[in-house]
């Protein structure tokens, strides 16, 4: 099975270190790469210019992004009957207590702190695969 994936990620060296470590995992997924908040519920919801966006299985989710910070999207996907069942998966770079409570209460499915070594991230994509791919039953595509 192949797998989309939505990665809402402005930083381009987390975009690679992630992209390297799902090809070296040998994940079956295609990732979407979206830069900004708006620009991830512009995908979602299939508005210009991702009216052919496919309905990713999992969402990737900074919370520290331009625009609209991931928070706000997290908030939207969660009140939003079309989206709310997509599991999101907060990758930050943050461990703050604060930080973790907010993604919580706005119904994160999961809160990873992000690794700034190759290996550190291997290790998440290896655990997201491990339970979001093997173990657990994603919601059918919408």
């Amino acid at each position: 099975m192949v797998i989309n994936l939505l990665m809402v990620e402005d930083n381009a060296g987390d975009v690679r270190l992630t992209m390297e470590a799902l090809k070296e995992a040998q994940i079956r997924a295609v990732l979407h790469v979206v830069h900004d908040g708006l620009s991830a519920l512009k995908f979602l919801t299939r508005r210009p210019p991702y009216t052919d966006s496919p309905r990713p299985d999992l969402v990737l989710l900074d919370l520290n992004l331009p625009i609209m910070d991931g928070r706000e999207l997290l908030a939207e996907v969660k009140q939003n009957k079309t989206l709310l069942q997509i599991p999101v998966i907060v990758l930050s770079s943050s461990n703050d207590a604060k930080d973790v409570f907010i993604a919580y209460s706005l119904h994160a499915n999961c809160y990873v702190t992000k690794s700034a070594t190759y290996e550190g991230t291997l290790e998440v994509i290896r655990g997201i695969e491990a339970f979001w791919l093997r173990l657990a039953q994603l919601p059918p595509g919408g």
